[in-house]
């Protein structure tokens, strides 16, 4: 008998431990989705500053890729490539 009351305290403490762990994850777990929600805010905040929704966000983003493209060919095209090859060439 007293072996089988042994048995069930440890299993209890076995369960109490259990219980004490999962309610320190919960705790964790609550601290973590609380910084996601602020950061989430602040993010969102950013966005309005920028006049952006963020529904509009991945059009916003390929708008954005376009430009930086444009850009990108204009001051190649400006480049004078023809004597920067012959420099080039000289120098050898």
């Amino acid at each position: 008998m007293k072996d089988k009351v042994a048995g069930y305290e440890a299993r209890i403490g076995e369960l109490k431990k259990g219980l004490e762990e999962a309610n320190r994850l919960r705790i964790q777990a609550a601290a973590r989705l609380e910084e996601l929600m602020r950061q989430e805010r602040e993010i969102l905040d950013q966005l309005a500053g920028l006049g952006v929704n963020p529904e509009d966000l991945d059009r916003e983003i390929a708008r954005l890729e376009g430009e930086i493209e444009a850009l990108l060919k204009e001051v190649e095209s400006l480049i004078p490539w023809e004597l920067i090859g012959e420099a080039r060439r000289g120098k050898d």
